[in-house]
């Protein structure tokens, strides 16, 4: 989720109580952007096909030493171009990352909705995989509304670890902070915390504590809901839309990562 929360939320409730058809809910959720330069410098161009048959667009930096790689689902606006600088970060840790777009954002095909972004993330998994990726070295890994994509995906794909930021229980506790008794229009679309404890494998939850969009609150409870093992990160006085820039929250990242994924020496099992 962005800062565009009160225009998507608002606009999304609203459609809601006029028309009482819920799958327009869709059209305010997502904000994508369709610009995307051409991919930095030591990152592969991907292109996946989705279950669906939608194609979507991606770019891959591989791991330092066989370690871990990051299946990076974005939050709900812009693209992997507006998140470049990031992938530069993360990349220069040593860290993989598969960063794709979901349908409909980017170079993507399609249009997004629920249903389509899940579909968007196994599709990226299944890639990793039949690239030659051990699916015990993907860490699926998530912001804000991508932490609600990362959470499903690792219900039906074993992974090595899940980590979310600025993620949030459902999307209906969100819209209740900021509408009230309306956020509860959302139902039980992306639906994170009754997904969280299926998740099999170890979970990183990080949450600034000063975010205005998704309550603070929220990340703990969310917390509260993963099965152990897992760890708690409190991003001291970050909001919603800066807390991925914190060097101390990417070192956080990076260590969990190589925990939870332990190198893999080629030819071992």
């Amino acid at each position: 989720m962005s800062a565009a929360v009160g225009r998507w939320t608002g606009l999304a409730l609203g459609a809601l109580l006029l028309t009482g058809c819920t799958m327009w809910i869709d059209h305010f959720v997502f904000f994508p952007d369709r610009r995307v330069g051409r991919a930095p410098a030591g990152v592969e161009e991907r292109w996946l096909v989705a279950e669906d048959g939608v194609r979507l667009h991606a770019w891959h930096v591989p791991p330092r030493d066989a370690g871990p790689v990051l299946l990076w689902s974005h939050g709900n606006a812009g693209n992997i171009d507006s998140r470049r600088s990031l992938l530069a970060a993360l990349a220069a840790r040593g860290l993989g990352v598969l960063a794709y777009d979901y349908r409909g954002y980017g170079r993507s095909e399609g249009a997004p909705s629920e249903r389509g972004v899940y579909l968007d993330a196994a599709a990226a998994f299944d890639d990793l995989v039949a690239r030659g990726t051990d699916p015990a070295t993907i860490v699926c890994f998530g912001e804000s509304l991508g932490g609600a994509v990362s959470i499903e995906v690792a219900t039906r794909r074993r992974c090595g670890a899940v980590i979310a930021v600025s993620a949030f229980t459902r999307l209906a506790d969100v819209g209740r902070r900021h509408y009230g008794p309306l956020g509860s229009l959302a139902g039980d679309r992306f639906d994170s915390r009754s997904r969280l404890p299926r998740v099999a494998t170890p979970v990183l939850v990080a949450h600034g504590d000063q975010d205005e969009i998704v309550p603070f609150e929220l990340g703990e409870r969310l917390f509260a809901a993963a099965a152990p093992p897992k760890h708690f990160f409190r991003i001291a006085g970050a909001g919603h839309n800066d807390a991925l820039g914190r060097p101390a929250l990417l070192d956080a990242i990076t260590r969990f990562a190589r925990e939870a994924v332990p190198r893999r020496h080629p030819g071992s099992s």
